[in-house]
């Protein structure tokens, strides 16, 4: 005879992170906003392909503020009120994100670009000989 065992689960404590870092990374082709604590732990992250967006409409302003409010959504047993703001990228998705995060309540403390910016460039091409 075989007897059932129940299995019990450890309750997971959920921790209370006042002050977050949000790191959004727009590019021509999608927005993706990921927020974490002090340590660089994730707490949550989306995409704008995860939202429903397809194609072009990924990198809009409004895609963007949708995924704020998708990470949003996804994190609020943390309660986050306050967050530093760190965006890689040149699309239009970096204005709509940091728009999404005062839309949903979420005071924005600092706003700094990580964006990669070349010194000098790549080595040019040789001269043309006719």
């Amino acid at each position: 005879m075989v007897q059932a065992v129940k299995k019990t689960k450890k309750k997971k404590v959920a921790k209370i992170v006042s002050h977050a870092r949000a790191y959004v990374q727009a590019s021509f082709n999608n927005t993706i906003v990921s927020v974490t604590d002090q340590n660089g732990d994730v707490l949550g992250w989306a995409s704008a392909g995860m939202v429903g967006f397809k194609g072009p409409k990924k990198a809009t302003p409004y895609a963007a503020g949708q995924v704020v409010k998708r990470v949003m959504d996804g994190i609020k047993d943390y309660a986050v009120k306050e967050v530093s703001v760190f965006i890689k990228g040149i699309c239009g998705g970096r204005e709509g994100a940091i728009r999404g995060f005062n839309a949903n309540g979420v005071n924005v403390l600092s706003i700094k670009d990580l964006t990669p910016i070349p010194h000098n460039g790549c080595r040019a091409p040789k001269r043309r000989r006719v």
